[in-house]
């Protein structure tokens, strides 16, 4: 079945923030299935959100941190082995601007933590998809977009 004959493609869409200070990449380690993984701040787009907003939102529910989005990386496909689940994220890359260190994380997450660009690397056994290391790579290699690339449409 395709398309044309009654089947949709509905994937995940998802947004994901690279911040670094100081050559460190802000990151999340978080309990997914029982195993303990890393991605950057990420999540799902809700209803009537922009992608911008859902990328700032996240990252401040899953670290504590506002930010500054300063680049559009990319968009990414993406489907599980585990279960064929299909996601298609949004990459933003972002400056880190305030931090609340007593602010409650998302449920799943353990903590925040920043990894220069080798630790992360070193830890790819632990990366939550291969998008966590794409992404990265794409940013450390300087692919930036404008944030004007997207559009929102009232």
């Amino acid at each position: 079945m395709n398309y044309r004959s009654g089947r949709f493609w509905q994937p995940d869409v998802t947004v994901a923030t690279v911040v670094v200070r100081e050559g460190r990449l802000l990151m999340v380690e978080e309990r997914v299935q029982g195993e303990l993984v890393l991605n950057q701040p990420a999540g799902h787009l809700e209803p009537d959100e922009s992608l911008v907003e859902a990328a700032r939102r996240e990252t401040l529910e899953e670290t504590g941190w506002e930010v500054e989005l300063t680049a559009f990386i990319g968009a990414y496909q993406w489907t599980s082995p585990r279960d064929g689940k299909q996601f298609l994220r949004m990459a933003f890359a972002a400056e880190p601007r305030r931090h609340d260190p007593d602010r409650p994380l998302d449920e799943g997450i353990v903590r925040a933590l920043w990894l220069t660009p080798a630790e992360l690397a070193a830890e790819s056994a632990r990366h939550r998809s291969p998008l966590v290391w794409q992404v990265a790579e794409d940013f450390l290699a300087g692919r930036r977009l404008p944030l004007q690339a997207l559009t929102q449409v009232a």
